[in-house]
């Protein structure tokens, strides 16, 4: 069951898309639990987050703009510093290696905070992925966390018929990274990942989710990746999102 917070954000999710033209609720709505566990109770001043699964932005932008930022409602996030967004990304396996560039700046700087990192597992085909896993753990970058949508969809299909990763958190602990594996819509799960720290090594939560999670017709359906729903099934989806606490 979804909590008050989490409706909360999914129901303003689909106003500020409507409203600007977006859509991707499939990977927007898999993504909440683990954007709201760091905006209402992770992230600091000297810490640094990129959404690197662009397309979910439409959250982000919620989250945004209670802080107090006004990003542009663009169907991918673009790099604003100022109003809280450190990176472009929409492109898949960009973000990733930013931050490895953050992580050691800060390292060579010796400046606190933590660079975090949301991607996706289709995402996660990437090479650019793969050797960033490879530089983190070279480099010993404790002041970086990713957390993988594990959601089992991408644009195209089910990611288990396109191009499998099986114990992907095994082969990143091999590599040299912190791994932890986690019900991605339970706050208190993802926070307690969030919590553990091993000095010298690199920390990878891999979030088990559900595309479109909180919409029944839109869970675990790849057509609803990228695509608007019509008026009467919009309806039904704020229906299904009302607080009923």
């Amino acid at each position: 069951m979804l909590n008050k917070r989490s409706k909360q954000i999914r129901r303003d999710t689909i106003a500020l898309s409507k409203a600007n033209g977006g859509y991707h609720y499939g990977g927007s709505f898999s993504a909440v639990e683990l954007l709201v566990a760091l905006y209402d109770h992770v992230l600091t001043v000297h810490d640094k987050f990129i959404l690197s699964k662009g397309h979910a932005c439409w959250p982000y932008y919620v989250l945004l703009r209670e802080q107090g930022y006004d990003p542009r409602p663009t169907g991918h996030p673009e790099r604003d510093v100022h109003n809280g967004i450190h990176w472009t990304t929409g492109s898949e396996g960009h973000g990733f290696p930013a931050a490895i560039g953050m992580a050691i700046a800060k390292k060579m700087m010796k400046k606190p905070g933590k660079v975090y990192v949301i991607v996706g597992d289709g995402e996660c085909q990437e090479g650019t992925t793969w050797e960033s896993l490879l530089l983190a753990a070279h480099h010993k970058l404790d002041n970086l966390v990713i957390m993988a949508d594990w959601n089992g969809i991408q644009g195209s299909g089910y990611t288990k018929d396109i191009l499998p990763i099986p114990n992907f958190d095994k082969i990143a602990e091999l590599i040299g990274w912190n791994t932890s594996v986690i019900d991605g819509h339970s706050c208190e799960e993802i926070l307690e990942a969030l919590s553990i720290f091993e000095k010298d090594t690199p920390r990878l939560i891999v979030a088990n989710t559900v595309k479109g999670k909180g919409v029944s017709y839109m869970e675990n359906q790849p057509c609803w990746h990228a695509q608007w729903p019509p008026p009467d099934r919009e309806k039904q989806a704020l229906q299904e999102l009302e607080d009923s606490e």
